[in-house]
């Protein structure tokens, strides 16, 4: 029987604990593609399309149909449903605006790799059957996922549309806190949720009440929303371990 979350003990973590804890192990969100470089489409039958994406239909952020040249130039539609994975180049406007975002913010520093999860060459996006804001009918979509190497367990996307926390600046040096993004589409088994911050608690049992060491471990009342994507790798790490 799971224990609730209010009657779990809390924990009391170390500086250095809270300082992985806060790392941010997300991909960085992007929504531009680059038309000067080849994408990649695989369509659910197997067959593999590579060439320029001239255009992208998207609802709420998300991408609904892209237009690909084919390789006598010519423009074809895909649509969601149609596609089941795509490796998307990302424009250099873009990619530079995200860096110079990472640098103006405090909290970054040292903390991070940049390399990694800011400065990357190409998206990688998944068909997913989603209702967007659990308000909508479900429908498939395509959507860049952001936890690629800890995905196993629980499957984080993005959501282009997510409202951030807002910094505090003074006398236009770097953000002070902020920049926390309050939303993300969660796929665990077979559901799939837009998770807010908001309500982060009352779905903590969803997303990790299934491994009673990681809830002693951690307990929701020793952690913050801002520790979610180590969470997610840590309870895969440890759901991993206990199934091996």
């Amino acid at each position: 029987m799971n224990t609730p979350i209010h009657a779990q003990e809390k924990v009391k973590f170390t500086k250095e604990q809270l300082k992985m804890m806060d790392d941010m192990l997300f991909d960085e969100v992007f929504v531009s593609v680059s038309s000067k470089k080849n994408s990649t489409l695989i369509l659910k039958d197997g067959t593999k399309k590579v060439g320029s994406v001239s255009g992208v239909n998207r609802k709420k952020g998300q991408i609904t149909s892209i237009k690909m040249k084919d390789a006598a130039g010519k423009k074809v539609e895909y649509q969601a449903d149609e596609i089941e994975e795509m490796y998307l180049p990302i424009t250099g406007f873009e990619k530079g605006a995200k860096v110079a975002n990472y640098f103006g913010t405090s909290k970054n520093w040292g903390s991070k790799n940049l390399t990694n999860s800011t400065n990357p060459d190409e998206v990688y996006v998944r068909n997913i059957t989603a209702s967007l804001k659990n308000k909508k009918a479900e429908k498939e979509y395509l959507m860049q996922l952001i936890n690629p190497s800890f995905s196993s367990q629980i499957e984080v996307y993005a959501d282009p549309m997510a409202s951030e926390t807002t910094s505090i600046s003074f006398g236009g040096g770097p953000g002070i806190g902020g920049g926390v993004i309050k939303s993300y589409y969660i796929k665990k088994g077979e559901e799939v949720m837009w998770l807010k911050k908001g309500e982060f608690e009352e779905n903590y049992n969803f997303l990790f009440g299934d491994n009673q060491e990681f809830l002693q471990k951690f307990p929701y009342n020793s952690i913050k929303w801002e520790h979610l994507s180590y969470l997610i790798a840590e309870y895969t790490k440890m759901t991993e371990e206990k199934n091996a």
